[in-house]
């Protein structure tokens, strides 16, 4: 077996094209060029400044135009063909590029760009910063549907093989703060597109999520991480577990369906992961995806969330982990952010987390029987 390889390659309007070819991929070494013809790329998005809770507002108009469920002939990110001009030139096994209507970027330097953290802590009325960033779509795939889950064990090592080298290049960039792999799947939580594809935005902040995080690491110590995971291997709710990994669902979970999976070791983001790490997790991860899908009788909508620590900051005591969660509390029901929730921030659980986590562990048994990894 080969390895997995980078090939760099530029898109009509200059954005980046990277294709990464599996370890025993069949696909010749040269890509065909883009020869669209394209309008030129919008104008950086601008960030606005809520003064009642402090956090940036990216304002990205550009968005209204992405294209919502398109028939499988005219699918943006399949391999181009005569009749489809999609993003993507060539034949390909994962491919990933920066996103034409982006809610960051290109820009990463401007007169009125964030001057570091401390200019964007501060709280004023009629703040405006230049959206600086990056906004990169990862297609897993050439298939017209399906997601991560759906994919082999030997495509899903290659896509977190980018994952890892993204998040390597985009830290290296110039005002980047935080850099955010993810999935969203399934009409349910927005998706315009069905072809099995991710995105990995990088931010000019860290984001709200991560500094409430933040504060917890600074009341609680740099051990929460390993913390946690020690409570929860000992509890009824560690569900999947290997060598380097472990998923479970927490404790306090928030949704009728959430997952934590994280590794055994302390790792700042994809990019710090060992072989060994990657390797396992490709299996792992499929395992987990696999059996979220046989809770009920038709796919699961859930949002894949790969949280990883700042890009210079708490390096030793944040950890890369997945939060996977999805609205659905049945087969015919899902969950909806009311008055509480979504005006509040105070969550009502509906599922205990004990009850979902046998579900889950029963879902992945019988997945393992259909369709091993």
């Amino acid at each position: 077996m080969g390895s997995i390889t980078k090939r760099e390659y530029r898109l009509a309007d200059g954005r980046d094209l990277f294709y990464f070819d599996d370890a025993e991929s069949t696909l010749p070494p040269d890509r065909a060029p883009d020869l669209r013809e394209l309008d030129p790329r919008p104008a950086t998005a601008r960030m606005r400044q809520d003064p009642l809770t402090g956090d940036w507002i990216s304002i990205a108009a550009a968005r209204q135009n992405r294209v919502v469920l398109p028939p499988a002939a005219l699918d943006p990110l399949a391999p181009q063909s005569e009749g489809n001009p999609s993003e993507i030139p060539s034949e390909y096994d994962v491919a990933v590029f920066e996103n034409r209507s982006p809610s960051f970027g290109p820009q990463l330097s401007s007169p009125d760009a964030p001057h570091g953290l401390a200019d964007l802590a501060e709280v004023g009325i009629g703040r405006v910063r230049t959206s600086i960033g990056r906004c990169e779509v990862v297609c897993f795939s050439p298939g017209h549907t399906g997601a991560f889950g759906s994919i082999s064990a030997s495509r899903a090592r290659t896509v977190i093989e980018a994952w890892a080298d993204r998040t390597a290049a985009l830290s290296a960039m110039d005002g980047i703060q935080q850099v955010f792999p993810f999935e969203n799947r399934g009409e349910a939580i927005g998706v315009t597109l069905g072809h099995p594809h991710g995105q990995i935005y990088a931010y000019p902040y860290i984001t709200p999520r991560t500094q409430r995080l933040l504060a917890s690491v600074e009341a609680y110590g740099p051990k929460l991480f390993d913390d946690i995971l020690s409570f929860e291997q000992q509890g009824e709710r560690m569900f999947l577990t290997g060598e380097h990994w472990s998923a479970f669902v927490p404790f306090a979970a928030r949704w009728p369906l959430e997952v934590h999976l994280m590794p055994h070791s302390q790792v700042a983001d994809f990019a710090a992961t060992s072989d060994a790490e990657r390797a396992e997790l490709a299996t792992l991860y499929l395992r987990l995806l696999r059996g979220v899908d046989r809770l009920y009788d038709t796919p699961t909508p859930y949002i894949a969330a790969w949280h990883q620590a700042p890009v210079n900051e708490h390096r030793d005591d944040v950890r890369l982990h997945l939060q996977l969660t999805s609205p659905r509390r049945a087969a015919d029901k899902l969950k909806f952010l009311a008055g509480s929730e979504a005006a509040m921030g105070a969550w009502i659980g509906d599922v205990p987390p004990e009850v979902q986590a046998e579900s889950l562990r029963q879902a992945i048994a019988t997945a393992d029987k259909e369709t091993p990894v």
